[in-house]
């Protein structure tokens, strides 16, 4: 009996234009655009389908922006294929993804759950600002390895892993300039690429400190339910029912790094065999075929 598991992506898959063609065709999705301008106060839906990039990809919009599109996509999902949407067994999301997947489980509802991801990505903003950083990420190298790397290029200053992927691909984060030291170490440590990304700052590092007790007094105002299928924590690759347990992992989530290969790996030993990446773009399904080849993954987006 086929097994299903629902994926949802994080900070880094929004694009311009995306959720458009679902607003147009699916009045289910509009209506979460709709609710979100409400909630939020701004016109959540011009600037996913418009831009600009610059404004969509800074960390208080593009955390929104996932959220709503994800679960737009999620009603796609629902009509193309019901039997994914009422039967799925399990469902894990890449850190901001995290909030959509337990949204979808039932666990947190829509309003809440996006007031919460904007509380998140205000703080991590804030704390952003407040000490420059940014994350590099390895390909070809080991944890093991990519560690080293990091004890190497620390020289006193903020440097960790951040984003266990899959083999060879990990994130490291930390303050700028050991970002850039570790960037130009890693070729000679043996790594194929070190690529600087695109984010506002160090996520899922000590950097991330002060955006804690935002999220917390945050996170203390919602009613949070156990979940309805298992839902895959971040933080040390396993399912909590608990609510109050969901709520401290979920603010101890931006400190700490991003079990993901743990998570798929979870999920796989659970006997998923069935993935859908439900929202934009095509990383999720890269990164489990990383992990286990025959493993069917569809996206729901494209």
């Amino acid at each position: 009996m086929t097994k299903i598991a629902l994926l949802f992506p994080g900070q880094g898959a929004q694009a311009v234009g995306m959720g458009a063609e679902l607003a147009t065709e699916l009045p289910a999705a509009r209506a979460l655009y709709d609710d979100a301008a409400r909630i939020l106060g701004y016109d959540l839906a011009k600037l996913c389908f418009e831009g600009p990039a610059a404004e969509l990809d800074s960390t208080v919009h593009s955390q929104p922006a996932l959220f709503v599109t994800s679960l737009a996509a999620l009603e796609l999902l629902r009509q193309k294929s019901p039997d994914a949407t009422d039967c799925f067994q399990a469902a894990a999301g890449l850190s901001l993804g995290e909030y959509t997947a337990l949204v979808a489980a039932g666990a947190i509802d829509f309003e809440a759950g996006l007031r919460l991801v904007q509380a998140r990505g205000a703080a991590m903003q804030a704390a952003a600002d407040a000490t420059p950083s940014g994350m590099v990420s390895i390909l070809g190298l080991e944890r093991a390895a990519v560690e080293s790397l990091c004890d190497q290029s620390r020289q006193g200053e903020v440097l960790a892993v951040a984003n266990l992927l899959c083999p060879g691909n990990i994130v490291v984060s930390g303050s700028k300039g050991a970002c850039q030291r570790v960037a130009e170490a890693a070729p000679g440590a043996g790594a194929m690429k070190a690529i600087p990304l695109a984010v506002a700052g160090a996520f899922h590092t000590s950097i991330m400190q002060p955006a804690v007790e935002r999220l917390s007094a945050a996170l203390a105002d919602v009613t949070i339910r156990r979940p309805r299928v298992p839902v895959v924590s971040n933080v040390d690759a396993q399912p909590h029912d608990d609510p109050d347990e969901i709520r401290r992992l979920l603010v101890k989530q931006v400190v700490e790094p991003v079990r993901w290969e743990d998570s798929l790996r979870w999920l796989l030993a659970q006997g998923c065999d069935q993935f859908y990446e439900v929202g934009p773009g095509r990383v999720l399904r890269s990164l489990l075929k990383r992990i286990n080849r025959t493993a069917a993954c569809d996206g729901v987006m494209g």
